[in-house]
């Protein structure tokens, strides 16, 4: 799948990831249809967040089709 990830301050990339997988009985795999960034993406962009590592994954406001619930 794509993703978001970022690699630093002012330094994100759209990459291809691993697919997620179903590891808690209350998870779901959703099929984004829409995205938006924002006000702390913005900042996880500006390199504010000091937790963040080379490589994360990016991006929680979207909405999408179910397509896989626990098994």
């Amino acid at each position: 799948m794509k993703a978001v990830c970022w690699y630093g301050a002012n330094d994100v990339r759209v990459e291809t990831v691993p697919d997620p997988k179903i590891l808690n009985p209350r998870d779901a795999i959703l099929k984004v249809t829409s995205a938006t960034i924002c006000g702390s993406d913005l900042h996880i962009y500006d390199g504010y967040i000091p937790t963040m590592e080379p490589g994360d994954i990016i991006g929680h406001e979207f909405m999408g089709e179910k397509v896989r619930l626990q098994p």
